[in-house]
């Protein structure tokens, strides 16, 4: 699921940038509790909050769209 790759993405990021939730709150001005159920894969975030996050962690979001035949 794409929520749960994200939340890992995000959680392997922060880690390795060595940022606690808390610090990665206040740099992206996104509350601690969405942040921590986000990386849980909990929840229904909004691309806007996926993307403050990104931002901060330095990383890109790609979302392909594609047209189903039916």
């Amino acid at each position: 699921m794409l929520v749960n790759q994200i939340a890992e993405t995000i959680r392997t990021r922060r880690k390795e940038l060595e940022i606690t939730q808390s610090h990665l709150s206040e740099l992206s001005d996104i509350s601690v509790n969405t942040i921590y159920k986000l990386e849980r894969g909990q929840g229904n975030p909004s691309l806007e909050i996926i993307q403050k996050l990104m931002n901060v962690l330095g990383l890109e979001l790609n979302i392909e769209v594609k047209k189903v035949n039916k």
